[in-house]
């Protein structure tokens, strides 16, 4: 489902108009870019928890050549699933005989 699919479904679910459904979900999307960005964490019962987290410097390898290379330390976004989520996810799957590929 892409973005665009998604306002659609927003407004189908919700009886908004397409237009008001898209500001809805750019609201919702910014509001929780901002919070984790600021190092908030953004949590919704059943849904899951989105937060930041602190990635260490560490040492890789340039893929073409072998090297080694210094990674520098970074913060990165994260969602954590909730329980009713990940239970939906895997029911859904067990019906369909297992996962897709």
């Amino acid at each position: 489902m892409n973005k665009s699919e998604f306002i659609d479904a927003i407004a189908a679910k919700t009886e908004m108009s397409k237009a008001a459904a898209g500001r809805a979900l750019e609201a919702v999307l910014e509001t929780i870019t901002e919070a984790v960005a600021k190092g908030d964490s953004v949590s919704v019962i059943g849904f899951g928890s989105f937060e930041s987290r602190k990635r260490a410097a560490r040492t890789g390898k340039n893929p073409q050549t072998g090297a080694a290379i210094k990674i520098a330390a970074t913060t990165v976004p994260a969602f954590k699933p909730g329980k009713a989520f990940k239970d939906k996810v895997a029911a859904a799957n067990t019906k369909k005989g297992g996962k897709k590929k």
